[in-house]
């Protein structure tokens, strides 16, 4: 495997390329044109420009996460034609570039949930958090509003202001639109992109629908293994693979994770691994990546995916925000990298003890 830390984009993250380079382990980012608006096609000069940024700090792009589906595609619109020309122009711009992966999702109008992006933790540091409850007693509109204030002057992904504004008209736009409707739409979009990821060795990786349920009645179809397991058998080849967020899929406890990460030999292309702490049900809160601040074994998630012989990235997802550092919620450089430490920590153990040496990518 590669340990890697996602990154926005000089111009969005506080987080400099030149602190990631001094994490132990860490040789690769994840990292994303992060002022493109989903359906516009990416330029390869766009492109080369940032791998180039990537690489004069003595990194490289380990994959790319994400490129936006278009709502349009996601709900099957008239128009959806149009915006898979623009993202298979994308791809191979990205594979003209020597990309070979994208990380996407399909959820419908919010790429994820939270009701509090500043939790206060018994520790001190603050946290992402989540409220059945709060939901339940929310109407779609006011979701934004209600968090705003915690977003630290960021742009948040999936959350940008001009997006929310729309929010009655996305919803509108996906009436009608079951999971049966969505997974059909998945479908054609991935029969349609195929072909460029093969002639470019792309892999495409979907990320779960997070929390793994719905929300606000919105249709989700990347929550469980059955679901991937459909996913993976109606467009069968391995360059239409998942990202496993462990923290995504353990919103509900109900989801074993290793057992899925050993169900899905073969398929899982990029890997988010990160800790949760599920307070009662509904109720969730982000935590430290060691397995005793939260409710996840980190050693069983690490052994099977090292024990299935998965090669690809690794990231240590949403930290902490601790020692007064003002960042992104979820993205600030201190407890992601401590995660990334604890992660590499945790693959040479296991590595060592199975008696073929760490396994990582230099």
């Amino acid at each position: 495997m590669e340990m890697t830390f996602r990154w926005f984009g000089s111009e969005w993250d506080s987080v400099q390329l030149s602190q990631i380079r001094q994490i132990p382990g860490v040789t690769g980012v994840i990292t994303t044109l992060y002022g493109a608006a989903p359906g516009d096609p990416w330029s390869r000069e766009e492109i080369r420009a940032l791998r180039e940024e990537v690489e004069a700090a003595g990194l490289h792009i380990s994959g790319i996460e994400s490129v936006n589906v278009h709502d349009s595609i996601k709900a099957g619109s008239p128009d959806r034609d149009q915006y898979i020309e623009h993202y298979i122009a994308t791809l191979r711009n990205l594979g003209e570039e020597g990309v070979r992966l994208v990380c996407y999702n399909f959820m419908p109008v919010f790429d994820w949930t939270r009701t509090e992006l500043a939790r206060p933790r018994p520790d001190g540091s603050t946290v992402l958090a989540y409220s059945q409850k709060a939901v339940d007693a929310m109407d779609p509109s006011a979701m934004f509003r209600s968090i705003e204030g915690d977003v630290n002057g960021f742009v948040l992904p999936g959350w940008e202001p001009e997006r929310m504004g729309r929010i009655r008209e996305l919803f509108r736009l996906y009436q009608g639109v079951d999971g049966e409707k969505l997974l059909e739409n998945l479908r054609y979009f991935l029969e349609a992109i195929l072909p460029v990821c093969r002639k470019y060795d792309i892999y495409m990786a979907i990320h779960p629908d997070d929390p793994a349920w719905s929300v606000f009645g919105l249709p989700r179809i990347v929550t469980s293994l059955p679901g991937l397991q459909r996913i993976l058998t109606m467009v069968d080849d391995p360059h239409n693979g998942v990202t496993f967020c462990s923290g995504s899929y353990g919103t509900n406890p109900e989801n074993d994770l290793p057992g899925m990460i050993r169900a899905l030999k073969g398929r899982i292309h990029f890997a988010h691994v990160r800790n949760l702490r599920h307070n009662f049900p509904g109720d969730f809160e982000e935590a430290a990546h060691l397995s005793s601040d939260g409710s996840f074994d980190m050693y069983e998630i690490m052994k099977a995916l090292y024990d299935t012989g998965f090669s690809g990235p690794i990231r240590p997802d949403h930290g902490r925000m601790i020692w007064g550092e003002r960042a992104m919620p979820g993205y600030g450089l201190y407890d992601r990298a401590l995660g990334a430490a604890y992660l590499n920590g945790l693959w040479e153990a296991i590595a060592k003890s199975s008696g073929r040496g760490p396994s990582l990518q230099a």
